[in-house]
C-alpha cells in the first residue's frame, strides 16, 4: 500500500472539486500527477482514457440520449399528458396524478430526469398553478416523478452503470428497473392524493372511455419507442445498442412524418443539443478511465472493503451505510460521475456480502435520482426553481417530504430483492 499515493490521488480529486473545477478534469488531474508519482509510464493515461469508451455497448448511449431529445421535440410531451390526464386526470389532484403519470410514460421513452422536467414542467407547472395547486407542491411533484425515467428502460445511465460493473448484463439492468419505477411512481401519486385531499385541491374532468381512447390513439406512436426497447432487447432480437440506433429511427419518422412537429431547422437544433450532452458524458467516462486504473492500482477497494467489513459484519448496517455514502455523493457530484466512481470501489464490498450487482444498479440509480433534486449541485432542482421561479431554498423545503418518499421507496429495493430480481429471473435474464 503507497499511502503517499493515495492521498494524493484523493486529496488532489477532492480539492479540485471544491476549488470548482470540471469533474472531469479533477479525475484526469489527480490521476495524472498519482501516475507519474509512481514513476509509470505516462502513456497509461491515454491508454486508459481509450480503453474506457472502447465498447461497442457504449454505442447505445448517444443513440438513446439523440432519440430522447427528438421525443422531447417532437410532440410527444402533450400527448402523453392527455394519456395521463384520461387515465388518472379524474382523481382528486388529478393534475398531480397526471404529472406523475406523464413522467412514467415519458421516462419511458427519454430516460432523462432532466429532459422530463423541462419538458413536462414547463406544460404541467404553469397549469397546476391555474387550477388551483401550490407552485412549490407543483414543482415539486414534477421534480421527484421525473427521477424514474432514469430507472425505466431505456435509460443510458443504466449502460455507463453496466459498465462500470464489469460489463453486466443491459438486458438484466433494464428489466430490473421496472418494477422500482412503477413503485415509485404509485408511491408518488398515493401521497399527492393525500396531500390533494387536505389541501383540498381540484378534481379533474370525469373518467370517460371515449376519451381514454381518443388519447390512446393520439400516444400510441410515442409509446411505441418502449416496446422497441423493452420488447427487442428482451426477445432477443437485437442488442441494446441495435436497440437505441432502431429507436432513434423511429423517433425521426414519428415526430417528423407523423405528428409533423418536428422540421429539419429544429432536427438540426436537437443534434447539437444531443452532442453536447453526449460530449460532457462520455469526456466523464474517458476520464474515469485513468483515476479507476489507480484506484486499482493502489487496491483502494480492498481497503474499503476491510474497513467497512471492520465496522461492521451486519448485512443490514452495511447496506444503510453504502445507501448514505450515496446520498451524500450525490449532493456535491454528478450522476455519472458517481456511478464511474463509485462502482469499482464498492462491488467488492457487494460481492462479500451476496448483494446481488443487477440489484444494486438500481439502488445507485434512484440514488444519484434523489441527488439530482438536492443542492448545491441538483440540476433537475435548478431547472425545476428556473421554469417555476420559486427560489431553490423554499422549493427544497417544499421538496422534502416528497424526498421522504422517495428514500422510503429506496430503502424497499435496497433490503427487497424481489422488487428488482423477479421480472429479470422470469424473463431468464439473470
Amino acid at each position: 500500500m503507497n499511502t503517499t499515493a493515495i492521498l494524493l490521488l484523493l486529496i488532489s480529486f477532492f480539492v479540485m472539486i471544491f476549488l470548482g473545477f470540471h469533474i472531469s478534469y479533477a479525475m484526469m488531474a489527480s490521476a495524472g500527477a498519482t501516475i507519474l508519482y509512481l514513476g509509470l509510464s505516462p502513456t497509461q493515461i491515454i491508454n486508459t482514457m481509450v480503453d474506457a469508451v472502447d465498447g461497442f455497448t457504449f454505442l447505445a448511449i448517444p443513440f438513446f440520449i439523440l432519440s430522447g431529445d427528438i421525443m422531447a421535440h417532437g410532440g410527444i410531451s402533450d400527448r402523453l399528458i392527455l394519456l395521463a390526464d384520461a387515465l388518472v386526470g379524474w382523481m382528486r389532484g388529478g393534475l398531480a396524478m397526471v404529472n406523475v403519470m406523464a413522467s412514467i410514460f415519458f421516462g419511458g421513452i427519454s430516460g432523462s430526469a432532466t429532459a422530463d422536467t423541462a419538458s413536462l414542467g414547463a406544460i404541467l407547472i404553469p397549469m397546476m398553478h391555474k387550477q388551483g395547486y401550490d407552485k412549490e407542491f407543483s414543482t415539486a411533484i414534477t421534480m421527484t416523478s421525473s427521477v424514474q425515467g432514469m430507472l425505466i428502460p431505456p435509460s443510458h445511465n443504466m449502460i455507463i452503470y453496466a459498465m462500470a460493473a464489469g460489463g453486466i448484463s443491459v438486458s438484466a439492468l433494464f428489466m430490473a428497473g421496472i418494477v422500482p419505477g412503477v413503485v415509485l411512481g404509485l408511491a408518488l401519486m398515493l401521497f399527492s392524493y393525500y396531500l390533494s385531499v387536505k389541501r383540498n385541491y381540484p378534481k379533474g374532468t370525469p373518467f370517460s372511455f371515449r376519451i381514454l381512447f381518443a388519447a390512446i390513439r393520439k400516444s400510441v406512436w410515442g409509446l411505441g419507442t418502449v416496446l422497441i426497447v423493452v420488447v427487442g432487447v428482451v426477445g432477443g432480437l437485437f442488442t441494446a445498442t441495435e436497440s437505441a440506433a432502431i429507436a432513434c429511427v423511429y423517433a425521426i419518422i414519428v415526430s417528423m412524418f407523423i405528428y409533423r412537429e418536428l422540421t429539419w431547422k429544429e432536427l438540426l437544433k436537437v443534434l447539437k443539443s444531443s452532442i453536447k450532452t453526449l460530449s460532457t458524458v462520455l469526456i466523464l467516462i474517458s476520464a474515469s478511465g485513468p483515476f479507476g486504473f489507480c484506484i486499482t492500482y493502489l487496491k483502494i477497494p480492498s481497503m474499503v472493503v476491510n474497513a467497512m467489513l471492520g465496522l461492521t459484519d451486519s448485512k443490514f448496517l452495511l447496506l444503510l451505510l453504502i445507501n448514505l455514502i450515496i446520498l451524500v455523493l450525490g449532493m456535491i457530484l454528478g450522476m455519472a460521475s458517481i456511478i464511474v466512481i463509485v462502482t469499482p470501489i464498492l462491488m467488492p464490498v457487494l460481492a462479500s456480502i451476496g448483494f446481488s450487482p443487477i440489484q444494486f444498479g438500481a439502488v445507485l440509480i434512484l440514488n444519484c435520482g434523489i441527488g439530482l433534486i438536492t443542492p448545491p449541485v441538483g440540476g433537475v432542482l435548478f431547472i425545476g426553481s428556473g421554469i417555476s421561479g420559486v427560489p431553490i431554498e423554499r422549493l427544497f423545503r417544499h421538496t422534502l417530504p416528497l424526498i421522504g418518499v422517495m428514500i422510503l421507496v429506496l430503502m424497499l429495493i435496497t433490503y427487497v430483492p424481489a422488487f428488482t430480481l423477479t421480472l429479470p429471473g422470469i424473463l431468464g435474464l439473470l
